[in-house]
């Protein structure tokens, strides 16, 4: 299976160079009370980006915290289990949740993501471009969650051949 081994490795390359994303995230938000009371302009320039920067930060990270198993789980009653019964489960919560949830986001929210990218929609307060990119990121978590899940679900369980 070269291609799940290829849509895994793109999705680690995804998730490690977001990661980056909070230090340019952090610099924004120290900057904005100097940019506003010390130096008198662009406070809300640095706050747009930052608030792109979130976006896209909080999209990819939801896949991170699957990736390392740190998302909330029911883990008091599942670590009972055997491995092989908690990748069973993990599979088939994948299946008849997130993949399906995924899809519903994509189809629910197509509407206004789409005008919203096709218009370049900008920030209603600056009117600085860009907010697109905020909407736009919820088809990245979207996209990212079902990616995933198609690893979880084709990836053979610990122990097999396959």
């Amino acid at each position: 299976m070269d291609w799940l081994r290829w849509l895994d490795r793109l999705i680690g390359q995804v998730v490690a160079t977001a990661q980056w994303l909070v230090l340019p995230l952090i610099l924004l938000l120290f900057l904005q009370w100097p940019l506003r009371d010390i130096v008198h302009c662009c406070s809300l320039q640095a706050n747009d980006i930052g608030q792109i920067f979130f976006a896209l930060l909080v999209a990819v990270s939801v896949t991170a915290s699957t990736r390392a198993g740190a998302h909330l789980a029911a883990d008091t009653l599942a670590q009972h289990y055997s491995s092989r019964t908690r990748q069973r489960l993990r599979k088939l919560c994948t299946i008849i949740g997130l993949v399906p949830w995924s899809l519903f986001v994509l189809y629910a929210s197509k509407n206004f993501v789409l005008a919203s990218v096709f218009g370049l929609e900008s920030f209603s307060e600056t009117d600085n471009p860009g907010y697109f990119l905020i909407k736009l990121a919820l088809w990245i978590m979207a996209l990212l969650i079902i990616a995933q899940g198609l690893v979880e679900i084709f990836r053979p369980l610990s122990g097999d051949d396959a």
